[in-house]
């Protein structure tokens, strides 16, 4: 590697373990122009992408019914088959988070030695909720302790099979509300809390440690350098960058579908809006657009300002929930949630001998997959933007930090619905479609019209961010790590995460065939981040060393 700077990627402030490669970012890429439009794209690894994705999105239209099939067959076959895999590799990233955080390797600093960190706390935090969680936490503030507070005061139900047909979380609390709240919001926080964070957190260090301390690519294969060494440059490295662009695609697409079906619901409590595929297409496609407009603006013009916006707007919709409703009582929730979460992790995730395999597949398992589908897009979107922390800061922030805030806002949007089961006997919630189940909760507060709006914008600007920053990402990785690639390699990638979404909302399985497919391009890629923490500690001694 030579002494210049990379494209678009810093040199290391002070000591760093630079690794000595002959390697050139960019140097496999081809550059050229169609018409007035300039490409520099990273060959094999744009073409196999773009090819297998457009052929995708072609067979989805053409065959409906038979894609439907697949993917109801994909969804349960992985789901069944390696429920406890998913469990287990979630736990191992959060011992492994745990572990860098207490020992020497912690010291080591993103950037090299002397680095300072390129975004003040507020910015760096807006950034990382608005693209991690954000569409996320509007779908399912309100719908998941609902469901589980639901599925556990039902009990549990045992089928002709021998097995159980409820979806309650463990054993249930049959009968018992006080216990069925405590144990809803414990599988929530679970789903919520520091396993997914510590997902992100494997990703995002290993991407921010090798490209600004070790001075390779900003591209998932550049961590494997330790594992591969030169051989990370050709097939080996090209299979990596594949399978993360696939994974990070189609958890965007899943996102995606959530935001449009959710909006569309708000739009139509509102405004009497059709709810159907014809008005979700409409949605996803114009808001591609904005997204689209977004990812020319870049980083700091685009998803830093929108982030930031549906920051405080967030923060205002959540301030406004807590103070009109049980202020006391959702307060209250917060702390025994907290504790109830503590109580129940060891048997949330105990990956094997579990009777609650509907939860564990349907919940769980999905989640996981999710997760790692988004953790190169929200791993690398970090990466980019924690460049100074030391890895210590790095993980506390990452994963401590954004889980109770995550937390706190499942304690007030779910803990209001339960509380209005409970105190006040309204189950609008409870009973409407999981889209419906935001606005359904608000439509019993003052002001009800305002607030369903700042959700619709919520939702829409969360669905802006995401398309916007992981068509960052996908561009970075087909680029060959280059961060300053040609702007209408974004579009490309922009445009089809919405068409992914609009084929996959049309297939036959709709929201289903979303989650069929963040399963299937999630389970790979599992093998891929376990070993990715292998080449994290030892590009970290080696850090040590220097440091």
């Amino acid at each position: 590697m030579t002494d210049e700077t990379s494209p678009g990627i810093p040199t290391p402030d002070g000591a760093a373990a630079v690794i000595d490669t002959d390697y050139e970012i960019g140097q496999d890429n081809k550059e050229g122009s169609v018409g007035p439009f300039g490409f520099d794209i990273h060959n094999p690894v744009f073409a196999i992408s773009g090819v297998c994705i457009v052929a995708f999105v072609f067979y989805t239209l053409a065959l409906p019914e038979q894609s439907g099939a697949l993917f109801t067959w994909l969804f349960s076959s992985v789901t069944k088959g390696f429920d406890w895999f998913f469990i287990s590799a979630g736990n191992i990233f959060v011992l492994f988070c745990l572990f860098l955080i207490v020992t020497p390797l912690g010291r080591v600093r993103l950037g090299g030695a002397e680095a300072s960190p390129d975004y003040t706390y507020l910015g760096w935090f807006s950034m990382l909720f608005a693209a991690g969680m954000g569409i996320g936490l509007m779908f399912y503030g309100v719908s998941e302790p609902l469901s589980h507070f639901s599925s556990s005061m039902g009990g549990t139900a045992v089928g002709e099979d021998g097995l159980r047909t409820d979806w309650a979380p463990l054993g249930a609390a049959a009968g018992d509300q006080a216990e069925a709240v405590r144990l809803g919001m414990a599988a929530t926080i679970y789903h919520w809390g520091l396993h997914p964070w510590a997902i992100y957190a494997v990703v995002g260090l290993a991407l921010a440690l090798f490209s600004y301390n070790k001075g390779l690519p900003l591209t998932i294969r550049s961590a494997f350098y330790p594992i591969l060494g030169e051989r990370v440059w050709g097939w080996p490295g090209h299979v990596i960058d594949i399978l993360a662009v696939f994974a990070t695609l189609f958890g965007l697409a899943t996102s995606l579908g959530l935001g449009a079906t959710q909006a569309n619901a708000g739009l139509n409590e509102l405004f009497g809006v059709a709810v159907g595929p014809t008005t979700q297409v409409l949605l996803i496609t114009g808001i591609t657009a904005i997204a689209t407009v977004s990812v020319l603006r870049g980083l700091d013009g685009g998803v830093k300002v929108l982030s930031e916006i549906n920051m405080g707007l967030a923060f205002l919709l959540l301030a406004f929930v807590l103070l009109v409703g049980p202020t006391l009582a959702i307060l209250s929730t917060f702390g025994s949630s907290l504790l109830a979460y503590v109580e129940y992790l060891p048997g949330l995730s105990n990956p094997i001998g579990r009777e609650d395999v509907n939860f564990m597949q349907g919940w769980t398992s999905f989640y996981w997959a999710w997760w790692i589908s988004w953790s190169p897009f929200v791993g690398m979107f970090i990466a980019r933007v924690s460049r100074g922390r030391s890895v210590r800061e790095f993980l506390t922030c990452v994963l401590l930090i954004p889980s109770l805030v995550c937390v706190l806002w499942m304690s007030v949007f779910g803990g209001m619905a339960i509380d209005q089961v409970i105190s006040d006997g309204y189950t609008a919630a409870q009973e409407a479609e999981r889209p419906r189940h935001l606005f359904a909760m608000l439509d019993a507060l003052p002001l009800a019209g305002i607030t369903s709006l700042i959700g619709i914008v919520l939702v829409i600007v969360f669905f802006v961010t995401s398309s916007d920053s992981g068509s960052l990402v996908i561009d970075t990785i087909t680029a060959g790590g280059k961060v300053d690639a040609p702007a209408p390699q974004r579009v490309f990638w922009c445009i089809f995460e919405g068409a992914v979404a609009i084929v996959l909302l049309l297939s036959a399985g709709g929201l289903k065939s979303l989650q069929s497919m963040v399963i299937s391009t999630g389970l790979p890629f599992t093998v891929v981040l376990l070993f990715l923490c292998y080449a994290i500690f030892r590009g970290l001694r080696a850090e040590m060393k220097t440091q």
